[in-house]
């Protein structure tokens, strides 16, 4: 039986689970060239992490990698129920939880090795994590598209670690008690994506959409309803999604560098954010703060006897 030891913890009510221990050894090479390894020979690990029967699809998993350069406090790859992740910026909060939790990182300013960049994190005394994300641009700008099952949706498309299609237009409710209709409404949009041939850059899957409305507190700038690549919501405000919407509102002049953004989850809870210009370019850097907690500690059995022991895949 193989025995992986695993760290859960939750950023804004979105869970994170890490493997601190018995995952894949994916040899010395940059993030980048380990998440294909992962994916070309350990898939199985990912399913077995992630899916159910240990997991479900809201989760999301993460393999902690030594760094390639030392004065890196660790490298991380990000996964879900359905692949892989570049980035993961409530699963990057919860990453410097873990190893804290875990003794590995002190208070202050670390560097993390992703698939997609290196980026930088500081740690407060409080618990409160800032983000510095990777590079982040708007790649198309309100643009009309008709949704078969829906109507016409006026959008953009940016990126934040993930391409994400932002819908400028909702009149939907964000609200939990209506997250199944709106998940059915991102999955029709993410449909029309695909027969429409809308993606990123160099023909990048766009596997995230982000509705946006008015938020529920004053002291918030708006609410968010994100779905992500699996079928699934983000119950936090999405660290990707939220760096993706500062690119927009950069490029429209509706936010100023350094001002605050405090985006709103479907669930309540709240990222700030806010953002430097990268001079020359159309492109920030934005900085996402937030907080995650350690939910649990586990060892996940991998039984060769069990029929589901790598999960039950999508």
């Amino acid at each position: 039986m193989q025995r992986i030891q695993v760290i859960d913890s939750h950023t804004g009510g979105e869970p994170t689970r890490l493997i601190v221990a018995g995952g894949p050894e994916l040899g010395n090479g940059s993030m980048a060239d380990r998440l294909m390894r992962f994916r070309n020979e350990w898939d199985h690990i990912r399913s077995a992490v992630v899916n159910e029967p240990r997991g479900s699809d809201v989760l999301v998993g993460g393999l902690i990698c030594e760094p390639v350069d030392s004065t890196t406090a660790a490298g991380i790859i990000f996964f879900n129920n359905t692949g892989y992740l570049g980035m993961c910026g409530h699963g990057t909060i919860g990453l410097l939880a873990t190893l804290k939790h875990l003794g590995r990182v002190g208070i202050g300013e670390h560097k993390i090795e992703t698939p997609v960049g290196v980026i930088k994190a500081r740690l407060y005394e409080s618990g409160t994590v800032d983000i510095e994300n990777v590079d982040s641009f708007r790649l198309q700008n309100d643009v009309t598209i008709d949704v078969p099952e829906y109507g016409e949706v006026v959008w953009d498309v940016a990126w934040g670690g993930n391409w994400f299609f932002l819908v400028k237009n909702s009149w939907e409710s964000l609200e939990v008690a209506n997250a199944e209709h709106l998940r059915q409404v991102t999955l029709w949009i993410r449909e029309a994506l695909v027969k429409n041939g809308i993606t990123g850059s160099d023909g990048a899957m766009i596997d995230h959409i982000e509705i946006f409305g008015a938020a529920k507190r004053q002291t918030n700038d708006s609410r968010n309803f994100v779905l992500c690549p699996g079928g699934a919501y983000d119950r936090s405000p999405c660290g990707t999604g939220t760096s993706a919407k500062l690119a927009c509102l950069a490029a429209d002049g509706k936010l100023a560098p350094g001002e605050v953004w405090r985006q709103e989850s479907i669930v309540g809870s709240v990222f700030s954010a806010s953002y430097q210009p990268i001079r020359g370019t159309d492109r920030i850097v934005p900085t996402i703060s937030g907080e995650a907690f350690i939910s649990g500690e586990a060892t996940l059995i991998l039984d060769p006897n069990d029929p589901f022991c790598n999960g039950i895949r999508q």
